[in-house]
Formats: structure tokens, sequence, C-alpha cells
């Protein structure tokens, strides 16, 4: 599709009706996960430290099937539509949620979230299908706000999903989610329009994987260096997830309504995400955005180095707020940049393989926020991470040049 056909595409349209979809399917990702050790524990006689290890087995088991199966489900999309993609991945996850409900061991459970992994993709394939109908000097704001749908649909899944396993049951709620996936898969299927030209074998590479796909691109060492940086800024985030309500009670010195503060402090940084991100988008589309990438990077090592030498509850929280900040210069850009260096012909696989190196940041930033906490201390993993994003920087700083001209110049 080339921009008259872009600018004439119901590309407004399409970006409301997926923010909304995308806001259902983060609440639907991230309700369960406040009671999955819980739900764990109830599915057979175990010890605290048995409860954590098959916790992490089935925290981990959707992120490792997901880094596998993406790029597949990117070519496939790429051959077959975007669309076709968000109905498959919505109704799949709706019927592996759906039977969580149902297991009656952890293997099962374990199995299911595996399940649910096959079936990931919606929100990289509602990114790809933005990416791919909206005119490209207005992607940056486009996927620039997309990015809020998910983000602001993850701030609140944990706190509507421990209402309901109140109000109802663990159970119930796989229900009501699989229930909450399945509507956004029937809102896709029928408010989303595609103008799709299928991609045709022969003009792709014979190769095969990354390699294959990587050689369809003016610049794939910049391709290579944004699904890396990708890994590392995940990386970063998820090593913190774990740790910051310990990190809250030791700072709250044990005492006052510890669960509900820590709630707050986690969700400061999507608040200032969902403001920042779309303004960030706006401005990379008009001055650049390299210049917000690498501005986004030196950014967040600022405010994560004093998060791991704070005293007070109050200056943490500031600073928190801020990360929220830095993500949305960070993952909308990535991604900005990959649509606006990717071909048309490519992009949804761009956008699969940018989930699957997602997924293992996810993967191993969970491993390295536990270690690091439990070797050295809370403090260690804010500067790991600030360390982590340095390396990142000065990977894109000396690796690719042209983002350090972008920085310079303002160029897009």
């Amino acid at each position: 599709m080339d921009d008259t056909q872009q600018e004439k595409s119901p590309w407004r349209r399409n970006l409301i009706v997926l923010w909304g979809c995308t806001f259902i399917a983060g609440i639907a990702f991230s309700e369960i996960m406040p009671f999955m050790s819980l739900y764990v524990s109830e599915l057979g006689h175990f010890t605290k430290a048995e409860v954590s290890f098959y916790s992490g087995l089935v925290y981990a088991a959707t992120f490792l099937v997901t880094a596998i199966v993406s790029p597949l489900w990117g070519t496939l999309a790429d051959r077959k539509g975007r669309k076709i993609m968000l109905i498959r991945a919505s109704f799949g996850m709706a019927v592996a949620m759906f039977l969580m409900g149902l297991v009656s061991n952890v293997w099962q459970l374990l199995a299911l979230r595996a399940l649910q992994g096959l079936f990931s993709g919606f929100i990289s394939n509602a990114q790809a299908l933005i990416a791919t109908q909206t005119p490209r000097d207005h992607s940056g704001q486009a996927l620039g706000t997309l990015v809020t749908g998910s983000t602001s649909g993850m701030l609140m899944g944990p706190i509507i999903g421990g209402a309901l396993a109140e109000v109802f049951s663990i159970r119930d709620t796989f229900f009501i989610t699989a229930a909450l996936l399945a509507l956004a898969g029937v809102l896709s299927a029928t408010l989303v329009k595609e103008y799709f030209t299928p991609v045709k074998r022969s003009n792709q590479s014979g190769k095969s994987g990354i390699g294959g796909l990587l050689a369809q691109f003016k610049s794939p060492r910049l391709i290579m260096v944004l699904l890396l940086s990708t890994m590392f800024v995940q990386l970063g985030n998820t090593s913190i997830a774990p740790i910051i309500s310990l990190y809250v009670k030791q700072l709250m010195g044990n005492q006052g309504p510890i669960a509900l503060v820590a709630g707050i402090i986690a969700a400061l940084p999507g608040i200032s995400n969902i403001l920042a991100a779309p303004r960030l988008g706006a401005y990379g589309d008009s001055r650049g955005s390299g210049r917000v990438l690498m501005a986004g990077y030196l950014f967040a090592m600022l405010m994560y180095i004093p998060q791991g030498l704070v005293t007070s509850i109050w200056v943490l929280g500031f600073l928190r707020l801020m990360i929220g900040i830095s993500d949305g210069a960070l993952f909308p850009t990535i991604q900005t940049l990959l649509t606006k260096n990717s071909p048309i012909s490519a992009t949804s696989a761009i956008f699969s393989w940018n989930q699957s190196f997602q997924a293992l940041g996810n993967m191993f930033g969970s491993l390295l926020g536990g270690s690091l906490a439990g070797l050295f201390g809370y403090n260690t993993v804010f500067i790991s991470t600030a360390c982590l994003l340095a390396l990142n920087f000065l990977m894109l700083w000396f690796v690719e040049p042209s983002l350090r001209f972008k920085f310079n110049k303002a160029a897009k």
C-alpha cells in the first residue's frame, strides 16, 4: 500500500478500534498474574519452595513458546493478512484461558500456559496492522497512541483481576478473562478494515529464519540492533517487576499499607507512559525518531540509578513515574524505526520477531532480577538495569551511526 492509499484507508478508525482491543487484551493478560502463584498452590500439596518453582515454570512457559513461534506467525501474517492473525490470536488464547479454569493439576496448567504462548501475537499484529495501514508521517504518533492501549490495560488488569478473584473465585476469573479475549476477537473481526496485498513467496528471500528476513532490508544492521534493543529494554523493565513490592516493603520498614503502596508504585510508570507516548511519537514524526530514542535512553539511565539509592518511598514514587516517560520514548520509537525502515511486505514478520525478542527479555529479566536481588540486594537490580541500558545506548551509538546522525541532526 502506497502513501496515497494509506491516507485514504480507515487507519484512524482502525486505531480507535485496536486501541480498545489492545486495552481489553492488556487487561486479560495481566489480571491473572497477581494470583497465579496462589492458583498453583491450590493444585497440589506443595512446599513453599515448590510453589515458587512451579510458579516460575508456569510464568515462563508462555514467554518461551511465544519467543519460538512469533516469527512463524509473522511470516504467515505477511502472506494471509494481519486481521486474520488478530482473530486467530484472540480466540485461540480465549480457549486456552477458559481451559485454565478447569485444570486439576499444575502440569495441565503448565501445558495450557504454553498453549497460550502458541496463540500469542495479538498486540504485535495490531501494531503491524496499524504500521502498514497508517501513512508513515503519522506512524510514530499512531504507534505511540496504540501502545497506551495495552499499557493502560495491563495497568488496570491486576486491580480488576484481584477484585474479580475476591468477588467470585480464581477459577471464575479465568472464564471472565476468556470472555474478554473473545470480545477482542469479535471487535477485530467486525470493525477492523484491512486493505491487504499478500506477499508472494517469490518476492521473499530463499533463506529461512531471521537471516532470510534481514536480507529484505536496506539496513539489516539497523534492524538487528533495534531488535536487540527491544530485548534489552524489556529485560531491564522485567528485572524490576519481581522485586518492586519487596523493595517498597523495605523502604516502609515493614509497616503500613504495604500492598496498597506497592500497587500504586507499580502503576505509576503506566500512568506517565499513557500521557507521554503519543506526544513523544508525534515529536519523533516531526523532529526525528532517532532523537527521541537516544534521549530516552539517557533519561532512563538518569532515573534508574537513584532508584537503587533512595531512602524515601515518595522519591521512589517520583522516579518510577519518570520511568514511564522513558518507556514512552523507547518502546514505541523502536517500533516506529522498525516500521520506517521495513518494506511493507516484511512488516508483520519484523513485528513478530520484535515480539520474540521482547519475550526473551521477559524471561531473562525475571531470572536476572531475582538472582541479583537474592545475591546482592534490591538496590543492585536498579543499578544493573541502568548499566544494561547504558550498554544498549553505546551499542546503538557506535554500531549504528545512522541513529547517531538522527540524534544530532533530528533526521527521521
